[in-house]
C-alpha cells in the first residue's frame, strides 16, 4: 500500500511559486526515479505544496535524503518557518478518516418543569408604584 508524503512550502523573502519553478522539474524526476508512484504540485495563496506518493517508507527516507533534495529544501523562501514536511496529504486536504462527534452542549439535556405548581397566593405582593410629583405642579 503507498502512502502520501508532502513538502509544504511558504512565501517568504520570496514566493513560494518562484521556488517551485526552480525546482519542480528535478524533485519530479528524482522522485520517479526512485520509486514514486504518483506524484502533484498545488499552488495556495500562501505557498505550495508538493505531495508524492511511495509504495514503502524506505523509498521515502531514500528520496528525502537525496542530496538534491536537501539542496531544494534549503532553498526554501523562509528557512525558519516556511518549511513543513510530513506524512499524508497536504494543503487543504480533509483528514484520512472522520472526525468522532462532539459531545453535546449541555450534554443534551432539556430544561425540566419545575416539581411544584405555583398559585396567585403563593407569589409575593408588592406595593404599587406612586406617580412622582414634578417641581412647579403642586397647586397652592
Amino acid at each position: 500500500m503507498s502512502a502520501w508524503y508532502s513538502i509544504e512550502v511558504f512565501d517568504g523573502a520570496t514566493s513560494a511559486l518562484l521556488w517551485a519553478e526552480a525546482y519542480r522539474d528535478a524533485l519530479i524526476e528524482t522522485a520517479i526515479t526512485n520509486g514514486a508512484s504518483d506524484w502533484s504540485w498545488h499552488r495556495h495563496t500562501w505557498g505550495v505544496v508538493f505531495e508524492v506518493s511511495f509504495d514503502n517508507e524506505e523509498a521515502w527516507d531514500g528520496f528525502a535524503n537525496l542530496a538534491i533534495v536537501r539542496a531544494a529544501l534549503d532553498a526554501v523562501p523562509d528557512p525558519l518557518t516556511g518549511l513543513i514536511v510530513y506524512r499524508g496529504r497536504g494543503g487543504s486536504s480533509g483528514a484520512s478518516f472522520p472526525r468522532k462527534p462532539r459531545p453535546l452542549i449541555g450534554s443534551g439535556s432539556a430544561a425540566l418543569p419545575l416539581p411544584w405548581i405555583l398559585s396567585s397566593e403563593d407569589m409575593p405582593t408588592v406595593a404599587p408604584l406612586t406617580r412622582p410629583i414634578l417641581a412647579g405642579t403642586l397647586s397652592q
